[in-house]
């Protein structure tokens, strides 16, 4: 019996020492693995990674003529909204052309119609916005060639639909009449300070200026001897506009206050009372706001709303569709032409008058 007890003894030992074998051997596989696997998982962070790096040099690479041209156009005088809206739109190329492992030289239309499908079609892009975005391209492209970066410019020829572009909104005289005639303010502070305003939105609405040009106006860019005021616009271009009489006349009653105001020998035209400095662009939409509410307005007021009731106003007294496009300052006299639609009611109102085939209508029992 002893005999036999000490050999399942033995036999017992040797199975737990294989048990324990087996248990190194499996923890030892295990480590192996798992190191197998951190090794890998490195390996793929540092592709990764590489890959990046390398992803983001080439986005470099396009990125750097595009800011040489946009500094270029910020000497000329391009407004900071406008590179803006380069920049972006010149950046979603660059990540496509990126993606794609090309160069600005090896976009053909092909790809370029690739990208603009995208844009529409994935990031659901407005067709106005891919409108302008395209236009970025092109005179990106334009700018290329001229410095001998490029040779080809793929948006040559390139023709993207364009959307019905809406009808400007238009106030009648009679509103104008009311906004700029309506009663000094009672308050003294308030009576200054409308002197300046009625000053700004009759110079806006005599001589058809943006926000932008009429802010950035000096003194000396207004005659009022000859009653004209020089303007620089988009793309610093400068034009120089007649001056309507009653703008002349709130412009000298508001230079005095000017005088009191300004500060630090300040060349600009409308001045802030409580800085003393250059009013914003902001500052005058906010101003015509308050005189419209104060003169009982309800429709919606703002600058550019004044600079297209001048061009239609001129447009259907005149009919001089070149000249308006000179004292609006538009380089495509397409964009001049949609206030020739403005007026189509009046227009049809004339040609129920005098066409002998057009449906006439019946004005208290009569025919017109």
């Amino acid at each position: 019996m002893s005999s036999k007890r000490t050999s399942h003894n033995k036999t017992q030992r040797r199975t737990s020492q294989k048990q324990d074998l087996d248990k190194e051997v499996d923890t030892d596989l295990g480590r192996a693995a798992a190191l197998a696997a951190d090794d890998a998982s490195q390996a793929r962070r540092s592709g990764s990674l590489a890959t990046s790096r390398e992803a983001d040099a080439a986005l470099r690479e396009l990125l750097s003529p595009v800011h040489r041209w946009l500094n270029t156009l910020s000497v000329r005088n391009h407004s900071e909204h406008t590179l803006t809206a380069y920049f972006a739109g010149l950046n979603q190329l660059a990540l496509f052309l990126r993606g794609k492992r090309l160069t600005w030289t090896r976009c053909d239309k092909r790809q370029l119609a690739q990208h603009i499908s995208q844009r529409l079609d994935e990031d659901k892009l407005a067709l106005a916005s891919v409108q302008q975005e395209l236009s970025a391209i092109r005179h990106f492209y334009g700018w290329l060639i001229e410095e001998g970066l490029a040779r080809i410019n793929p948006t040559t020829g390139y023709q993207l639909k364009r959307s019905a572009r809406p009808l400007p909104s238009i106030a009648d005289v009679d509103l104008l009449t009311q906004l700029l005639e309506q009663e000094v303010p009672d308050t003294p502070e308030q009576a200054r300070l409308w002197l300046r305003d009625k000053a700004m939105f009759e110079l806006l609405y005599s001589s058809g200026l943006r926000v932008g040009e009429l802010v950035a106006l000096d003194v000396s860019d207004i005659d009022l001897s000859d009653l004209r005021v020089r303007v620089t616009g988009k793309g610093n271009k400068t034009r120089l506009l007649p001056l309507g009489r009653k703008a002349a006349e709130a412009i000298r009653r508001y230079l005095p206050h000017r005088e009191l105001w300004v500060e630090q020998m300040d060349t600009a035209l409308f001045i802030s009372e409580k800085l003393g400095t250059r009013l914003s662009t902001r500052a005058v939409q906010q101003r015509l706001k308050v005189a419209a509410a104060r003169a009982g307005i309800a429709q919606n007021m703002y600058p550019h709303l004044l600079r297209h009731c001048f061009a239609s106003h001129m447009l259907s007294g005149s009919g001089d569709l070149r000249a308006v496009q000179e004292m609006l300052g538009h380089s495509d006299i397409s964009t001049t032409q949609i206030y020739t639609h403005v007026d189509f009611a009046k227009l049809t109102q004339v040609y129920d008058r005098a066409h002998p085939r057009a449906t006439h209508t019946q004005i208290d029992g009569d025919t017109e």
